[in-house]
């Protein structure tokens, strides 16, 4: 029995790796033969899958969320590289309470710089995590952008420095750029601006007040209308689905030249995940929560889809999950173990998470032929 073990981060309990070897410690046995492919949806956990793929991990100092320097991870596979914006501009780099209005993604222009100089010719960004809402201009600003003020004196960062900007100079961004491939991994299609905009819809997440997204907003609107003094499609890739990904680093990538893919099948590509699913006689999928956003896009149902395809039968482990047994069917699994089933106290759950996965890794190991059978 060839079982594969294709699992996302547990959220604030377990990565993806931790997740999987608990589920194999508890499917352990003469008769279980076990591989483990870590999987993500562009955000957290994507260069842990890379890693785990055979990609090579090097390490950046960057500007964090707050302007302090951060040591950052990122993949590395011949001219391949692999970046994760939760590394450089992530909500859990924040040193205390959230600062929405002077976050930066500076950072992750960093990290775009660190694998430009790593000889990287085609660079996933996978976002997700984010801590800023600045449209992606530190990112633009790490890479040689200048945005200045009336006085011509370069604004401060963070999303709502962008209010006081009157130029913007992007004659000196890396020469580069130009001959990179850059693909912005995400699963989030919403626009810049507006009542789907990244202020309104992401901004709030964040900890931003009401206000502190009229202010942000506000200021991305000042964003796009100073860049149209230099660029003309800036209002245009600013309405573009994915520009309002991660406090509008989406945008930003846009503005570079980036191509959108779907994180979960960028990830399923590089980790060879099909070829995975088809020497396996089970897939067991999963993440922390099971919820309406997994619907769209998120790993569990891009793996489940390709076990789909590939006639294998697939089963979900999670924390919960607030999904009806009909959405779970549809997403094309044969069962689902939430770890509420068995603890029902959400804390004990997230603490003791590696525990449960084992206990329940040991039920699913039980119940491998019935599932097999029922799924054929």
């Amino acid at each position: 029995m060839r079982i594969l073990i294709a699992v996302d981060k547990f959220k604030g309990s377990l990565s993806g790796p931790d997740a999987a070897d608990a589920l194999a410690a508890g499917l352990a046995g003469d008769d279980v033969e076990i591989d483990i492919v870590p999987v993500a949806d562009g955000g957290e956990g994507t260069v842990d899958a890379a890693l785990a793929a055979g990609f090579e991990r090097r390490v950046a100092i960057v500007t964090g969320p707050t302007g302090r320097p951060v040591e950052a991870a990122f993949a590395v596979a011949g001219d391949c590289a692999v970046i994760e914006m939760a590394a450089a501009s992530g909500l859990a780099l924040l040193p205390g309470a959230p600062q929405p209005l002077a976050a930066t993604s500076r950072g992750t222009g960093d990290l775009i710089r660190a694998a430009l100089d790593a000889a990287a010719r085609t660079i996933y960004l996978g976002v997700g995590g984010s801590a800023c809402t600045d449209g992606g201009a530190g990112v633009l600003a790490a890479l040689g952008a200048e945005l200045l003020d009336e006085h011509g004196e370069p604004i401060a960062d963070g999303g709502a420095a962008l209010y006081a900007l009157s130029a913007i100079d992007l004659s000196r961004l890396d020469a580069r750029l130009a001959d990179v491939d850059l693909v912005l991994a995400t699963d989030v299609d919403n626009p810049l601006l507006g009542e789907r905009g990244t202020a309104a819809i992401f901004a709030p997440q964040k900890g931003a007040s009401p206000g502190q997204v009229v202010v942000l907003e506000a200021s991305l609107r000042r964003f796009v209308q100073v860049l149209g003094d230099v660029r003309e499609d800036a209002a245009a890739l600013a309405a573009e689905a994915g520009s309002g990904a991660a406090g509008g680093v989406g945008y930003a990538a846009r503005l570079l030249g980036a191509r959108v893919e779907p994180g979960v099948e960028v990830v399923q590509r590089f980790t060879r995940l099909d070829e995975h699913i088809a020497r396996a006689d089970l897939v067991i999928t999963g993440e922390g929560s099971l919820d309406e956003q997994s619907l769209g896009g998120k790993a569990p149902v891009g793996v489940a889809g390709a076990a789909h395809r590939a006639g294998v039968p697939v089963v979900a482990v999670c924390g919960r999950t607030t999904l009806a047994p009909e959405q779970l069917a549809a997403a094309g699994f044969a069962a689902t173990y939430p770890l509420s089933a068995i603890e029902p106290d959400a804390g004990v759950s997230m603490r003791d998470a590696a525990a449960l996965l084992e206990i329940v890794g040991a039920g699913i190991r039980n119940s491998t032929h019935t599932l097999i059978s029922a799924s054929n």
